[in-house]
């Protein structure tokens, strides 16, 4: 079955960029020009991805994903024509998966489409039945589940996949590159800024539930997994 893809932009020609390239990779799309009708669509027909751009008029892309997050995980990659990290960050924070910077590579943005639908739909693997625990950390990769001591995590495909590469290898330091490398294909190009936005969105939410020992900085090196409560 193709994956349905929303793409929500007020620039009409972007629209067409974007829906041409996702078809042409196999996708079926449907196009909306602000935030208000990409709400409305995302109920009416539950896509399996929204393409957002934050600067739309009257609701921008950072107040429909907010919405969203209060009733839906539903994958988000951000578009946005300024290269700003205030963007970035506030994108990520508010439950982004990933951010496409205009003007874009279409190819580009297909391959990050391709990349967080894996994460989020990972194909099943009945024969590979393993959970990841450290302290009282606990990903469970077949159910796509977290939580810590319990309390569910509600991590974006992309975190989910950061957090496990740091649980496969819980006593190694991980350099940017290969904390990149857990969560996008090899050939996609993964900023410094967007690393640490991602990291730092991920010790937010394991605090909120009680984890202020998750991920620890190895500075000039990389990171490494914290205690989580052992």
């Amino acid at each position: 079955m193709p994956h349905h893809i929303l793409v929500a932009d007020d620039d009409p020609h972007i629209r067409e960029i974007i829906c041409f390239a996702l078809e042409k990779a196999g996708m079926k799309t449907l196009a909306v020009p602000d935030g208000a009708a990409a709400l409305q669509a995302i109920e009416r027909h539950a896509p399996d991805l929204v393409v957002l751009d934050i600067g739309m008029p009257e609701m921008d892309g950072l107040e429909v994903c907010r919405r969203l997050r209060h009733t839906s995980d539903l994958p988000v990659l951000f578009l946005s024509a300024r290269d700003e990290e205030i963007d970035r960050v506030l994108g990520l924070e508010m439950g982004g998966d990933d951010y496409v910077i205009k003007p874009f590579s279409p190819r580009e943005l297909v391959a990050r489409v391709n990349v967080i639908l894996r994460r989020a739909r990972p194909t099943p693997e009945p024969a590979d039945d393993r959970q990841f625990s450290h302290g009282r950390l606990l990903l469970v990769p077949a159910s796509h589940t977290a939580s810590f001591d319990g309390k569910p995590l509600a991590l974006t495909s992309i975190e989910f996949a950061i957090l496990k590469g740091f649980l496969a290898r819980p006593a190694h330091v991980l350099g940017r590159d290969m904390v990149m490398a857990n969560a996008y294909a090899a050939n996609i190009h993964v900023a410094d800024r967007t690393v640490d936005s991602h990291i730092r969105n991920i010790r937010a939410k394991l605090a909120a539930v009680g984890c202020v020992d998750a991920i620890e900085t190895v500075h000039g090196v990389g990171f490494r997994l914290g205690r989580c409560g052992s």
